[in-house]
């Protein structure tokens, strides 16, 4: 049976700041999907900090228009509830003023695949907050590239074989596809950075599906900041795939990502508990582990991924990592370069007083009436 799993989120309201969506946001949301009738064949809806995610099962294969106005209207009821709450940023991730076809480039992040179902289907999806689609490059990479970090690369013959990787550059909207092993120095050189080249999706040599990863920067789609992007991922696993287990430890060890308060700092990524809301602590990047089994696509669970004690470590670790950076306070690399600032256009306007007062060396000197310094020797 061929089945597509969608997963799309937004950020359209969240209590007192960029905490967590209300009940009745979440309510909102949940009845809208509940009266899709006969469109999905099945449905869980959570959050992961302020963002509302929409994770639906359904033979309409990708990039569906009827699925995908299916999650803008229920974002759109969303964002009614929020806006009657006094809740802060409704309907922030809504960016175009109507729903034209596809929530892609309008606001929303999505996530989706397409596949021939498998007897015992297993797949988990990562949601992520306060952070870019890039955050996922490097846990991506040891899943699919670093034997140190899953031995499924030497023992599972598909994996050994190497896969196929898209990598978006998010700035010019480009794509390419890069095949390992052969393309492995080019791959570390795009991962490198982040805020640019990011994965977007992975295949198994054959071409079976493995991953779909959101891509969207908002700030390029709405030309100013509007928050962050808050990736969302869908990862099959088990058999040819990588192992459920081998997929949740690339994240066991809090990586430093871009995003935070502002959107502007780096902090590392925490993975945390199912429905989650974000830290007031400066807003520690957060990731979930949704894990689903699915049978002609209806879902079993999701089994929260991160709950079990071992990630109580783990997040102790991110913290310990988090307070560090942050005692740097607003110096680089604690904060991110200019040109990677969400709040690009507010650090221009303040740098600006410090250009006004620039002049040249030469041109202070006669000021001052110090003569030019020369070098003795």
């Amino acid at each position: 049976m061929k089945v597509t799993v969608s997963a799309i989120k937004a950020d359209v309201g969240g209590i007192g700041g960029h905490t967590r969506p209300s009940d009745g946001l979440l309510d909102a949301v949940r009845k809208t999907v509940k009266n899709a009738g006969s469109l999905l064949l099945d449905h869980y809806i959570g959050y992961s900090g302020d963002d509302v995610h929409i994770i639906m099962s359904h033979t309409k294969g990708t990039d569906n228009s009827e699925i995908h106005a299916l999650a803008w209207k229920a974002f759109e009821e969303g964002t009614r509830v929020a806006k009657s709450e006094g809740l802060y940023g409704a309907g922030q991730d809504l960016l175009k003023d109507s729903f034209s076809g596809n929530v892609k480039g309008m606001g929303p992040g999505v996530a989706e695949l397409e596949f021939d179902e498998r007897p015992n289907e297993a797949f988990t999806v990562l949601a992520a907050d306060k952070t870019e689609p890039g955050a996922f490059n490097y846990p991506f990479y040891r899943l699919f590239v670093d034997a140190l970090s899953n031995t499924g690369l030497i023992v599972n013959k598909s994996l050994a074989a190497g896969v196929k990787l898209n990598i978006m550059d998010v700035e010019e909207g480009k794509i390419a596809e890069l095949e390992l092993w052969q393309d492995k120095p080019v791959l570390e050189a795009a991962l490198m950075y982040p805020g640019r080249y990011v994965i977007s999706s992975v295949y198994t040599k054959a071409g079976e599906p493995i991953a779909s990863l959101s891509t969207d920067r908002l700030h390029n789609i709405a030309g100013t900041y509007v928050g962050k992007d808050d990736p969302i991922a869908i990862v099959r696993t088990q058999k040819n795939f990588p192992a459920t287990e081998e997929l949740g430890s690339v994240f066991n060890n809090p990586h430093y990502v871009a995003g935070n308060t502002r959107g502007s700092h780096h902090m590392p990524l925490m993975p945390v508990k199912l429905n989650t809301a974000a830290s007031i602590d400066f807003c520690i990047p957060i990731v979930e582990a949704l894990v689903f089994s699915m049978h002609d696509g209806k879902f079993t669970g999701p089994f929260d991924g991160f709950s079990t004690p071992d990630w109580d470590y783990v997040r102790n670790i991110a913290t310990q990592k988090a307070l560090a950076m942050r005692s740097q306070g607003f110096v680089h690399p604690a904060t991110l370069v200019p040109s990677e600032l969400e709040y690009a256009e507010g650090y221009k306007a303040v740098i600006e007083g410090l250009h006004k007062k620039m002049k040249s060396m030469e041109s202070s000197s006669k000021s001052s009436g110090n003569k030019k310094y020369e070098d003795p020797d």
